[in-house]
């Protein structure tokens, strides 16, 4: 089986540089032919992994495939740990990135730069599987910075247009605030353990529990609420979560097909899936759980709360993967790490087909992505309209769909758990569903009902997108309608993950649930008597009434609550706060910097004052050389006068 985990990261890391070093040779069409081969390849050898694994019930694998260094006993390597978790992931990582690849075809068709954008996603899956499959905390670091580095290019891939420019430095640098912290994390796991090696950490850390460290002189902190703290600020940035959130709504700068990349399948998935993998190390710190809760909660109402005031159709839906994503993180924070992996697969679906679905209604409207100038789209795109429908029944948690299954498990898990913050995080959640059901409403009807807002040129040319664009949606709405019916007993109540998440018995709120659940079918009809799916009904009705029913209202309604829309238009003020303490400051601080420190004492005193006091000595020791005899006879004179004084008086 080793080859064939190597063919699952080498086939697309093939294509995306070939189609990145020979794109002018080969020409747009073997551009994505060989980027599309390598990632068919991987999902299908992903298949052929879950079936192995999950299917079957194959032990772990655990190898080194090549070992770069060793630096006094500690082995630097690549590896894989290839177990159920890992199964899930990749399947979900290369099923997704494969429609987006395919959905490229159409979307990107007239870009001048086709050939670099097969290479920049078929590389970012590359990127992502790495991370995924790694065994050990070195490779985990390289398909870390490799997402970061491939979704830097991707968010500026555009990069005449200055407000992407913008975009993908801000990501980079929010990035670099929670990769530092990670980084810390992982150095604070060398010291502590001595290895980088998953396996080692895993079976060692429950002999640090009561170990502490003096971070702060006097205070002492536990070592491994420590560890997982600085691990867990590298997922808030990765992941998106309050308040390393900012760079992800900017994100949209780039290509449609990158959003839905980076917001389903890669990337922001990256953190969630890291603190699963650790759980052996989280199970170990209440305290980092509940920083974890917290955290998730915050994001995942609030975030809501600002998807209802964008009117740019990819930042609706933005703003709905960072209130996703707060889900996930709440489902980690009260140890459902099943649970978090399986509304992690399950986004992956509906998110990627409504990115898609956003693209799509991109492409018709001529680029136009302002809501406001939309409506009435369901007459003249009915493929994008009824498979954008799907993805927002499950993404509102319609019982019966997948995001129905894994997000009232969150909310039931949530329920169960007594881990400090769960209160909160339970009001946060359950209020976020009416939330997340009512701008999800409002959008669908916007751009597919009522009013036909767009201009008479764009009406006239409306059409449903070409095959190659509404095909990857078809396809994606099929899971996005059963696979969390399909998969919510193996992965939450059977055998599903295996031993790959550990979750300790005074934590596992699933017993209590496994104790309710008779079967998927029992599952969606009490869903129906429950009361997330009333608050999603009092959300689909709200909508409805404001944006069908009185579309004037909203508009005195904003008018009426003007500070608080301020609020939500302005995002809390984060990017403002940011960018006047942080990114102002930086400047003002480098500039001084520079004025007083290398221009001032460097330039001006080591280097160049250095210079000039040698160039005076060299003037004044000149007037003494004046190529007389006699002069020269004087001086001897009198020097050896001096040295005769000071022999005598001596």
């Amino acid at each position: 089986m080793q080859n064939v985990y190597l063919g699952i990261v080498l086939a697309p890391l093939f294509g995306a540089l070939v189609a990145g070093l020979f794109g002018r040779k080969i020409g747009r069409a073997g551009a994505h032919w060989v980027t599309i081969i390598g990632v068919a390849v991987a999902f299908l050898l992903s298949l052929v992994v879950l079936r192995h694994h999950v299917f079957n019930g194959a032990e772990p694998y655990n190898g080194t495939v090549y070992t770069w260094m060793m630096i006094e006993g500690i082995r630097l390597e690549v590896g894989f740990l290839v177990d159920n978790l890992t199964a899930v992931m990749i399947s979900t990582v290369t099923f997704v990135s494969l429609m987006v690849h395919i959905y490229t075809i159409g979307y990107m068709h007239d870009d001048d730069g086709y050939q670099r954008f097969f290479s920049y996603i078929a590389l970012f899956t590359f990127s992502m599987l790495m991370l995924v499959m790694a065994n050990n905390f070195l490779q985990l670091f390289f398909g870390w910075e490799g997402v970061g580095l491939v979704s830097y290019l991707l968010i500026g891939f555009w990069y005449k247009r200055e407000s992407a420019i913008f975009a993908n430095m801000k990501a980079f640098l929010v990035n670099r605030v929670g990769d530092f912290g990670f980084l810390l994390g992982i150095a604070a796991v060398l010291m502590a353990f001595n290895s980088l090696d998953y396996a080692d950490v895993f079976a060692a850390a429950p002999l640090m529990t009561g170990v502490t460290v003096e971070v702060i002189p006097g205070l002492d902190w536990s070592l491994m609420t420590l560890i997982c703290i600085l691990l867990f600020i590298g997922a808030m940035g990765k992941s998106a979560q309050v308040p390393l959130h900012v760079w992800l709504p900017d994100s949209m700068e780039g290509p449609t097909p990158i959003s839905a990349l980076i917001h389903a399948a890669t990337m922001v998935t990256a953190g969630i899936f890291m603190v699963a993998r650790m759980s052996p190390l989280f199970e170990l710190s209440e305290t980092a759980l509940s920083f974890v809760l917290v955290i998730g909660s915050i994001t995942a109402l609030f975030m809501g709360f600002l998807g209802i005031v964008q009117n740019d159709i990819k930042r609706v839906v933005a703003y709905s993967t960072l209130s996703q994503l707060g889900y996930m993180t709440v489902a980690l924070g009260v140890s459902a790490y099943p649970v978090a992996i399986f509304h992690l697969m399950t986004h992956a679906f509906f998110k990627a087909l409504l990115f898609l679905g956003a693209g799509s209604v991109i492409i018709a409207m001529h680029h136009e992505q302002d809501i406001r100038k939309m409506g009435g789209l369901w007459k003249y795109m009915p493929i994008t309209w009824f498979t954008f429908l799907i993805g927002t029944l499950a993404l509102v948690g319609t019982p019966g769909f997948s995001g129905f299954f894994s997000k009232d498990s969150i909310l039931e898990a949530v329920h169960y758990s007594h881990i400090a913050g769960s209160g909160f995080a339970y009001f946060a959640v359950v209020l976020g569903v009416f939330v997340t059901s009512f701008y999800s409403f409002r959008l669908y009807f916007v751009v597919f009902h009522g009013k036909e807002r767009m201009d008479h040129h764009t009406k006239e040319h409306l059409h449903e997108t070409p095959a190659v664009v509404w095909g990857p949606l078809v396809l994606l709405a099929i899971p996005s309608v059963i696979i969390g019916a399909m998969t919510i007993e193996a992965l939450l109540f059977g055998n599903g993950f295996g031993n790959s998440i550990f979750v300790a018995p005074e934590h596992n709120v699933l017993e209590h649930i496994k104790e309710e659940f008779h079967g998927p079918m029992n599952f969606a009809l009490h869903g129906l008597t429950a009361l997330p799916f009333f608050l999603v009904l009092a959300g689909f009705g709200a909508a409805f009434y404001l944006y069908m029913l009185r579309p004037e209202l909203p508009e005195r309604i904003r008018q009426r609550i003007a500070p608080v829309y301020a609020i939500l238009d302005n995002k809390y003020y984060f990017d403002s706060f940011y960018q006047r303490f942080f990114a102002k400051g930086s400047r003002e601080t480098g500039t001084l910097l520079w004025k007083y420190g290398d221009a001032g004492l460097i330039d001006g005193v080591l280097v160049n004052g250095t210079a000039r006091l040698v160039g005076w000595f060299a003037a004044v020791a000149r007037h003494l050389q004046t190529g007389y005899l006699y002069t020269y006879a004087f001086a001897m004179i009198v020097g050896l006068l001096i040295l005769l004084t000071w022999f005598v008086a001596r």
